[in-house]
């Protein structure tokens, strides 16, 4: 079955996400990722847009000392979160979300998500499952924080993790004044950094 990944943080850059499928080290990261059994690349890859409000929370992650992107679980009908679709196999959906979560193994049946509306599988960081309905016959599913976003501080991301955000929204299509922008509206990044304080920052 073919499935829709819809990311909305550093997989927004297909190179990055190919380490999830590839295995292999992402720039910036720490850590190695061990890949899917099915190394087959997604068989087709669109921009998308999401109702959901996205912000950075957590102190510490693979990409090192910061925040990580996360979206309110909750739509909001003002919110606009540039994402990316990648469709892949079911099965390359849950090896997805089992190194998201650095979870050996996980239970992920895409039914039970969509006639919910979504599934809580693992109590890491992005143990909820979302499901965002369909595109061209597959389902969409992305994950995040079940915890109502507000819950925790909102933190500043990492400046690795900030930069492959940033090279994903290029890869979409959006300009350099257009992300800046963009990221300043967002949690853990509003009041933090001026224009040329985040370019200094993101773009090294």
């Amino acid at each position: 079955m073919n499935v829709w990944y819809v990311s909305y943080g550093f997989n927004l850059s297909q190179k990055r996400f190919s380490c999830y499928i590839e295995g292999g080290i992402p720039e910036g990261s720490e850590k190695e990722e061990r890949g899917c059994k099915n190394t087959a690349p997604p068989k087709k890859i669109k921009k998308a847009m999401l109702p959901y409000p996205l912000y950075f929370m957590k102190e510490k992650s693979k990409w090192g000392k910061g925040g990580v992107a996360f979206i309110s679980p909750r739509q909001c009908k003002d919110s606009k979160t540039y994402a990316r679709r990648y469709l892949i196999t079911d099965e390359q959906f849950r090896e997805v979300v089992e190194q998201e979560n650095n979870a050996d193994s996980l239970n992920i049946n895409v039914h039970d998500i969509i006639d919910k509306g979504y599934l809580d599988v693992t109590e890491g960081w992005y143990g909820r499952i979302l499901y965002l309905g369909k595109e061209e016959g597959a389902p969409m599913f992305t994950f995040t924080n079940p915890d109502a976003m507000g819950t925790h501080a909102f933190t500043i991301p990492p400046p690795a993790y900030l930069s492959m955000i940033s090279h994903g929204l290029k890869e979409i299509g959006l300009a350099k004044e257009e992300i800046a922008k963009y990221l300043l509206t967002k949690p853990g990044i509003d009041g933090k950094f001026t224009k040329d304080s985040l370019f200094r920052y993101i773009f090294r």
